[in-house]
């Protein structure tokens, strides 16, 4: 238990009683959230009772850990089987690590499906039970929770009270009531709530949510098991099966919601979606750190969590490259030139190639040369995989020609070495890795012609082509090549091993389920690259066109939906509230999003800020730098909280330069996430992250960053969760006028 919380022996006599579930109801339609309650003390001792049967449940497992633990005798058999057990407690023990986070974040009411009696549960975010194995706290992820998430006043599921609890690790800090049943519409049902056109309208447990909102940041996204709203719960029951869309506008909750989905899936199809892995994808590492921590508190720590340049190994990344190279790379159709790259390599010899054998020599045609070619395209699809049949069937033709009798292995081992035979194997079909491929291809120009003449323009193939490195190891790869390596390592194939059998370890990796975060912005080919490894087309993709930025950003979703996996009808669905930004900063940020994408409805902030955005404008004989330092210093002064400078990346060193110089503390999110209180976070990284307080430095730098500049300002106005600044030189853009 957490230090500073008070023992269950201090709110209750014993605390191996388990305490009753006591339902009573006040005459109002709701009880607002309140610290005297009069059942404060009662929800208290029963959180601490949870959290000893937690504990308990810690301690139990670790015993069994302990009894399996007995070293490497035995059988082959026993010990595999003492390693698999004990790799399912190790992940039970994992998935009861709460950190700080609560366990214990509300209650629900009903009538018992038997007679007339009043069965209360409380809900949380994993199950827990008592000593005799009655349930305590029911996971969040269980049927029976689900109207904790969806009832209304007009469809209250059946229950009679929904009470939600304001926690800090086991502290009971305050409770907020919701009333069902005839004339109980309060906060949290249809009719809570302003009138139709109200975002509030609808919002369960509102006191709550506006707690959790208000929140100072920490630099980790935080999850929202216990405010999940309406329409973000329907989206994480969703089925399973098939790619669901879902569009949200900034402060909507999204990524959270994904995230939810993710465990949710893991908790309902445990098996086999365990195995078969679950795949999480998002857009820069500075967004991974920001994530990391939330599906580990959702109790799911085995998720894979990565950028698409992870998935490529052996080679690394790094490089830069301009818009226009990254918008060829991204072109569906540049698949087509690296498997032409590919027929390219396999090669008929000019020449007959003639050598000494035993006592006379042996000849491999030419003419011969181009069957075994052709014989290998027919029977193996995939290059690598073809190598050793044209070993063969090169070694066959050879021992043929001898004027005497010639086994094939006598010539084989005869010859192998030989340096004339290792360029005639080089020539015809060489062993290729994805890097050795596309290191030969773009550094050579008549390579490109070759592969790419009638494909693309010889204006967009030649700007592919870059200086040649001494090693294929020194190239330092783009963020574009990392969907160009995975197709040409799918084209190509695993090299096989010294026995001529494929590992399946070499094989690209498949999952039964993938998220992808900031999908919009991916290309055809990093599509492409994400279908590849779905195993049954089972998708959660997040993301926002109003956000998409980069050489080929969507316009519609079906621009991203064509490249996608099509085994059932894709479910593209709509999250219409913003929980995040103050009305007052989204005020602004949808004026730049109604000139950037006309046809987008901005979502509706449920909330107000204390203060609206705030323009510094900086003199023509200023220092723009030393403005944005002096608004860093005003902001930094307010309590608690994680602040932001937001730019264009060439401005970065200037800014970080000049704040050392005041000695002002900060990092660069590039480098250490938002592990500061004040980071300085490239504009074209800021997708996805919220702050408390954000200054963005020139609008007009930032949209010069990006073939879809409005977009990326967009992004950068709507990161803010109390206040935004905007220091400016240039004039600003019209579209925040």
């Amino acid at each position: 238990m957490q230090s500073g919380v008070p023992s269950a022996g201090d709110v209750y006599a014993d605390s191996m009683e388990r305490p009753r579930n006591r339902v009573s109801f006040s005459e109002s339609g709701w009880v607002t959230m309140t610290q005297q309650h009069p059942e404060m003390a009662e929800e208290q001792a029963f959180i601490l009772f949870a959290y000893e049967c937690l504990e308990a449940s810690k301690t139990g497992a670790m015993k069994i850990r302990e009894l399996t633990s007995s070293g490497p005798g035995g059988t082959f058999q026993a010990r595999l089987e003492r390693n698999v057990f004990d790799e399912n407690l190790v992940h039970r023990l994992e998935q009861l690590d709460l950190g700080d986070a609560a366990l214990v974040f509300g209650r629900i009411d009903r009538t018992a499906e038997e007679g007339d009696e009043v069965e209360a549960f409380h809900i949380g975010r994993l199950a827990v039970a008592d000593a005799n194995r009655e349930p305590v706290v029911v996971d969040w992820r269980a049927p029976v929770a689900e109207p904790f998430y969806r009832a209304t006043g007009r469809e209250p599921m059946g229950l009679l009270r929904r009470r939600h609890f304001v926690v800090e690790a086991a502290r009971l800090l305050a409770l907020e009531d919701e009333l069902f049943g005839e004339g109980h519409l309060g906060i949290g049902n249809d009719e809570g709530l302003g009138g139709e056109d109200d975002p509030r309208q609808g919002l369960r447990g509102y006191s709550t949510l506006l707690t959790a909102l208000g929140r100072s940041r920490t630099g980790q996204l935080g999850d929202i098991v216990a405010t999940i709203q309406s329409e973000q719960d329907e989206i994480i029951r969703s089925p399973q099966a098939g790619v669901l869309v879902v569009q949200g506008g900034p402060g909507t909750g999204k990524t959270v919601v994904a995230l939810h989905r993710a465990a949710y899936l893991l908790y309902t199809h445990r098996f086999p979606l365990e195995d078969q892995g679950v795949l999480v994808i998002g857009p820069n590492r500075i967004f991974l750190r920001y994530i990391e921590r939330v599906l580990p508190s959702l109790g799911e720590a085995g998720v894979q969590q990565v950028i698409l340049g992870d998935l490529i190994p052996e080679v690394q990344f790094g490089g830069r490259e301009s818009s226009s190279v990254a918008r060829v790379k991204g072109q569906k159709k540049i698949s087509r030139v690296i498997d032409k790259a590919i027929f390219d390599r396999e090669r008929s010899l000019r020449e007959d190639v003639v050598l000494p054998y035993s006592t006379g020599y042996v000849r491999l045609r030419a003419e011969e040369s181009v069957h075994i070619i052709k014989a290998a395209r027919r029977r193996f699809p995939r290059h690598n995989a073809g190598r050793r049949f044209v070993e063969n069937e090169v070694w066959s033709a050879m021992a043929a020609t001898f004027r005497g009798e010639a086994e094939v292995d006598d010539v084989r081992d005869a010859l192998r070495e030989m340096p004339e035979m290792r360029a005639v194997f080089e020539r015809m079909w060489p062993l290729l890795t994805p890097a050795q491929l596309l290191h030969d291809l773009f550094g050579s120009k008549a390579l490109l012609k070759l592969a790419a003449q009638g494909i693309l323009p010889e204006a967009e193939y030649l700007t592919l082509h870059r200086e040649r490195s001494e090693s294929v190891a020194d190239v330092r790869w783009t963020t574009a090549d990392a969907a160009l390596l995975d197709e040409a390592r799918y084209l190509l194939g695993p090299k096989p091993r010294r026995n001529g059998k494929i590992n399946d370890a070499d094989e690209i990796r498949t999952y039964g389920h993938i998220v992808v975060d900031e999908v919009q912005d991916l290309t055809p080919m990093q599509l492409r690259m994400v279908t590849r490894r779905s195993l049954s087309g089972s998708m959660t993709l997040v993301g926002d066109i109003a956000q998409a930025t980069g050489p080929l950003a969507a316009n519609d979703w079906n621009d991203v939906l064509e490249h996608l996996p099509n085994k059932k009808e894709p479910r593209v669905v709509g999250l219409s509230v913003g929980y995040r930004i103050p009305a007052q900063i989204m005020e602004l940020a949808d004026k730049v999003m109604l000139a950037a994408t006309p046809g987008l409805r901005a979502p509706r902030s449920v909330r107000e800020g204390d203060e609206g955005p705030v323009i510094i404008p900086v003199a023509q004989d200023a220092s723009l730098v030393d403005a944005v330092v002096q608004r860093a210093r005003e902001v930094i002064a307010r309590d608690g909280g994680r602040a932001a400078i937001i730019c264009a990346e060439d401005i970065i060193p200037a800014i970080s330069d000049a704040l050392n110089a005041a000695g002002i503390n900060h990092g660069l999110a590039r480098a250490a996430g938002l592990d500061q209180g004040l980071s300085i976070v490239p504009a074209t990284m800021a997708k996805g992250l919220e702050l408390d307080d954000v200054i963005v430095v020139e609008p007009q730098a930032v949209i010069a960053e990006d073939p879809q500049g409005l977009r990326l300002l967009y992004v950068t106005l709507t990161r803010s969760t109390r206040s935004l600044s905007v220091v400016h030189k240039m004039p600003l853009p019209d579209a925040m006028l």
